[in-house]
């Protein structure tokens, strides 16, 4: 009997043993799969960079009212609106505008959002620095015909924040649109 008893001890503890391995084994194999599947993942993200023919910078803009800025900015400085998704409400949840070769994207984010227009309304520092015609904050835009182009915006109403400027960097003016983000506009080199 002690022979038995030996012998099923010993088989116990080779089933303990084989149990042990078995699970170290599946414990491996789970975090091997898992680690592949981070790297696929993290493969895909890398991957899913922009089509060559998107710019490399996209400006996102926030707007109070998006949907009054794609018409605006259309208007203005004569952007092709390319997309506007709106939330169940009617407001603008993502819009894209190509200026060019360029795009950008815009957006009512929150409520809560304030225009730099309407910040300088109610916050004196924000006032002092806009006192400046410069691009505190603001997009550069090159364009064919400067000209043209600026009639267009004073016509719709932009607040011409500086006349065409001539001499280098080369011929330029700014101005701010209906929400007071500021524009830089830049002609295009001709030659």
């Amino acid at each position: 009997m002690a022979t038995s008893a030996a012998q099923k001890a010993a088989a116990t503890r080779k089933r303990r043993t084989a149990a042990r391995k078995a699970a170290t084994t599946r414990k491996r194999r789970a975090a091997g799969k898992k680690a592949a599947i981070t790297r696929q993942r993290r493969t895909s993200v890398r991957n899913t960079a922009p089509v060559p023919s998107t710019p490399s910078v996209v400006p996102m803009i926030s707007y109070e009212d998006g949907i009054a800025a794609l018409e605006w900015l259309r208007k203005a400085f004569g952007f092709r609106e390319t997309a506007r998704l709106t939330t169940p409400d009617g407001k603008l949840s993502h819009g894209e505008m190509e200026a060019g070769k360029g795009l950008i994207m815009l957006a009512s984010p929150t409520p809560e959002y304030r225009s730099p227009k309407h910040h300088r309304e109610v916050c004196e520092q924000a006032r002092k620095w806009s006192t400046v015609p410069w691009i505190v904050d603001g997009v550069l835009v090159y364009v064919d015909d400067l000209d043209q182009h600026f009639k267009r915006a004073k016509a719709a109403g932009a607040m011409i924040l500086s006349e065409i400027e001539e001499g280098s960097p080369g011929r330029r003016y700014r101005a701010e649109d209906l929400e007071g983000h500021r524009w830089f506009f830049f002609e295009t080199d001709r030659g």
